[in-house]
C-alpha cells in the first residue's frame, strides 16, 4: 500500500464553502485588535458582506467603503465608530489609494506583474508608520477585503503594517461569479467609455480586466473578449507596445477576428511600424474585402513610407465603400500633390470641398499649393485667401514660410495675405 495515499488531497484547493467557514470561525473567537486581510473579487466581497452578520450575529459588523483616494485611514476609522460599538470593521475600497500613486510598467500588467517597488502611496506610509495607534486606540478586528494587486502591495510596501495580519484568507471565486463579473465588464467596455476615463480608472481597470483574465475558472471565450479589451484599453493611454502583446495573445488563440488583427495594425501604426502594420491590414481584408477602416488606415501606413502609388489604391478602395469622407479625399489629394500630379490632387481636393466647405481649410490650402506649383497665380490667391478666412493665423503663418508659395511670394495679392 502507497503510505502517502491517504495524503492524495493535501494539495487541492478548499472548498469555498470551506474558507468561508474557516474566516467565520477565526472572527467569531477574536477578540480585541486584529488585522485580517481577505483576498477576494468585489463579487465575492459583496457576497462575504452580507453572509457575516448572518453566520455571527452576536458580533457587532459595520462596512468602511471607501469610493475615492485617500491618504490617512485612522481619522475616516475615528470618525466612524465614534460612539458606536463595532467588534468587526469590514473596509473596501482601499484599491483607490493605490491606483493614484502606481507608475506602471504596462508591459508588465499584461503579463500579471506589478512594478515601481520604490514608490509607496501615502495611504500605506500612513499605515506603517500609525500601526502601533491603531492597536492602541481601537479594540477592533479590522478585515481589509482586497484583490491579489492590492495584498502584494501590502507584502512589499507596507510590511510593518501587514506584519501583525492576525490572518490572511483567499476567498476561492466560482464559475458563475466569474461569469458574471466578466459579463458586466464586457457589457460596459467600449473604447468611447474607455477615453473617458481619468488615468487612475484606466489603471484600475486594467487590474480588473487582469484579475478576470487570470482566473483559473475563466471560460476561453471571455478569456479571449477580455485580452482585446485589454488591448483596447492600453491602446487608449497609448501604451501600444503593452496593447500588441494583448492583441497578439487573442490572435495565438487562434481565434479568427478581424477586430483584433485590425486594432494590432493599429497599434504598429502608430509605433511606426509601417510594413507590420500592412500586413494586419491585410489579414483583416482577406476576412472582410469591404472594411473601410482597413482601407483607410492601409494608405495612410504606405504613404508614411512614401509609397503613394500604393497608398491612392487603398484609398480608391476605401472610396469605393464611403466616398462621403472628406478625409479621405483631403488624404488622396496629398498623395498626388507628393507625387507632384496637381490636377489630380486638385480633383481629390474638390471632391472634400464638394462634401465639407467649412470643414476645408487645410484642403483649401494644399489646393493653393497645388496652383503655386504650377504658377496659377490667381487660383493659388483665391484658395490661399479661403483657407486663411476659415483658420486665420494657421494657414497665414504656414504660407509664410511654406516653399510651395515661391514662385507667388512677391505677388503683391499673396504679400497682402501673410501681412
Amino acid at each position: 500500500m502507497n503510505p502517502n495515499l491517504s495524503d492524495w488531497d493535501d494539495d487541492l484547493p478548499p472548498e469555498p464553502e470551506e474558507v468561508y467557514q474557516d474566516l467565520f470561525r477565526v472572527l467569531k473567537r477574536k477578540s480585541g485588535f486584529g488585522l485580517f486581510f481577505v483576498q477576494c473579487t468585489p463579487g465575492e466581497a459583496d457576497k462575504f458582506i452580507v453572509k457575516l452578520p448572518q453566520e455571527i450575529p452576536q458580533k457587532k459588523i459595520a462596512v468602511l467603503r471607501f469610493v475615492e483616494s485617500i491618504d490617512n485611514l485612522y481619522q475616516p476609522v475615528a470618525e466612524f465608530v465614534k460612539d458606536k460599538q463595532v467588534d468587526i470593521l469590514l473596509i473596501t475600497g482601499l484599491e483607490y489609494s493605490l491606483y493614484k500613486y502606481e507608475k506602471r510598467s504596462f508591459g508588465a500588467i499584461t503579463e500579471g506583474k506589478f512594478s515601481n517597488l520604490t514608490s509607496v502611496p501615502h495611504i500605506l506610509n500612513h499605515l506603517n508608520q500609525q500601526r502601533e495607534r491603531f492597536r492602541d486606540d481601537f479594540t477592533i478586528s479590522f478585515v481589509f477585503l482586497l484583490r491579489s494587486f492590492s495584498i502584494n502591495y501590502f507584502i512589499h510596501r507596507a510590511p510593518d503594517f501587514f506584519d501583525w495580519r492576525s490572518g490572511v484568507f483567499e476567498l476561492p471565486t466560482t464559475l458563475e461569479v466569474v461569469e458574471q463579473e466578466s459579463n458586466y465588464l464586457l457589457n460596459e467596455a467600449t473604447y468611447y467609455n474607455y477615453l473617458k476615463l481619468s488615468h487612475e480608472k484606466k489603471i484600475e481597470k486594467v487590474l480588473e480586466i487582469q484579475d478576470l483574465i487570470s482566473e483559473k475558472h475563466q471560460t476561453e471565450n471571455s478569456r479571449v473578449s477580455l485580452l482585446f479589451e485589454l488591448g483596447n484599453l492600453l491602446f487608449t493611454i497609448n501604451e501600444y507596445e503593452a496593447a500588441l502583446i494583448s492583441y497578439e495573445k487573442v490572435i495565438d488563440l487562434k481565434i479568427d477576428k478581424c477586430s483584433t488583427w485590425y486594432k494590432k495594425g493599429e497599434a504598429l501604426r502608430k509605433l511606426g511600424r509601417y510594413e507590420e502594420a500592412i500586413t494586419n491590414y491585410d489579414e483583416v481584408l482577406v476576412f472582410n474585402p469591404d472594411d473601410y477602416w482597413a482601407w483607410y488606415h492601409r494608405g495612410l501606413s504606405f504613404s508614411k513610407l512614401d509609397c503613394y502609388e500604393e497608398a491612392i489604391n487603398s484609398y480608391d478602395e476605401a472610396l469605393k465603400i464611403n466616398n462621403k469622407d472628406i478625409e479621405i479625399w483631403g488624404i488622396r489629394g496629398m498623395a498626388f500633390y507628393y507625387l507632384g500630379i496637381y490636377e489630380e490632387a486638385i480633383a481629390s481636393y474638390d471632391k472634400a470641398i464638394e462634401i465639407k466647405p467649412e470643414c476645408c481649410a487645410g484642403v483649401y490650402y494644399y489646393k493653393a499649393c497645388c496652383f503655386a506649383k504650377q504658377d496659377i497665380i490667381k487660383f493659388a490667391i483665391e484658395n490661399l485667401q479661403r483657407a486663411i478666412a476659415i483658420s486665420y493665423e494657421k494657414y497665414q503663418n504656414r504660407a509664410k514660410i511654406d516653399s510651395s508659395f515661391d514662385g507667388i511670394r512677391e505677388d503683391e495679392r499673396f504679400q497682402a495675405l501673410i501681412e
